[in-house]
């Protein structure tokens, strides 16, 4: 009898650990989570895109540019990314203490909606990219001329894909808000600026008077009009 009382107890002392190891593992905070997951498949998906390019076109997918600005730009470019992706998940697991933040993190309809947004923006971004088909680069190569893609997304914006980055990292920002997700935010969304200014003096000088009247016709990140431009 006694023997078997003992057994029932370390059965149920096995139980009770296994019940605080599964709770120990499970997130504090899911979107954090859905965050951290969201951009690491963005951002894996880059890096496949990088590899398709060399495959399908015998070109580099400028994950390393050829010129020496874009080459410095990376060198905080990435480790930026890197932030972005490894901060919600750390976050994932770890309690809010910035009181600061701290009524923004506790907000879950503004932090859910955010979620939301990222998602949609995520699947936009796959449309362009599609959209660019051989032409997608990551980086500007001076020796190189691809072909100018100004139809579908590009016909209201010149850089859809820059402006749906933008849009889900100041949705990661809202979903995980705190002071380094903002300093994140700021340095990638200056970046993104200074990126575009770049590419289009590149293309300018590639495409010539037929992307002068693209510039003219189409907003950098916020359409000039609601209809797609007639180049």
């Amino acid at each position: 009898m006694v023997a078997e009382r003992c057994g029932k107890v370390r059965c149920i002392g096995r139980d009770f650990v296994e019940a605080v190891r599964k709770i120990a593992l499970m997130p504090l905070d899911w979107p954090a989570l859905i965050i951290g997951l969201l951009t690491g498949a963005y951002w894996g998906r880059v890096i496949k895109l990088v590899f398709k390019t060399k495959r399908t076109t015998g070109k580099a997918g400028n994950f390393w540019p050829a010129e020496r600005l874009g080459q410095v730009l990376r060198v905080i470019w990435y480790p930026t990314v890197i932030a972005w992706i490894v901060w919600p998940l750390i976050k994932a697991w770890t309690v809010q203490e910035s009181t600061l933040t701290q009524p923004l993190y506790e907000n879950w309809i503004i932090r859910c909606s955010a979620l939301g947004v990222a998602l949609v923006a995520y699947w936009l971004t796959l449309i362009c990219w599609r959209k660019m088909g051989t032409s997608w680069r990551m980086g500007i190569d001076p020796n190189e001329k691809t072909q100018l893609i100004v139809t579908g997304p590009y016909a209201y914006v010149r850089h859809p894909i820059y402006t749906l980055q933008a849009v889900i990292m100041l949705a990661s920002l809202a979903a995980v808000p705190s002071i380094f997700m903002a300093i994140i935010a700021v340095l990638l969304i200056a970046l993104l600026y200074w990126e575009a200014r770049r590419e289009e003096q590149y293309l300018l000088r590639t495409h010539g008077p037929v992307y002068g009247r693209y510039l003219s016709a189409v907003g950098r990140f916020i359409p000039k009009s609601a209809s797609p431009a007639q180049l």
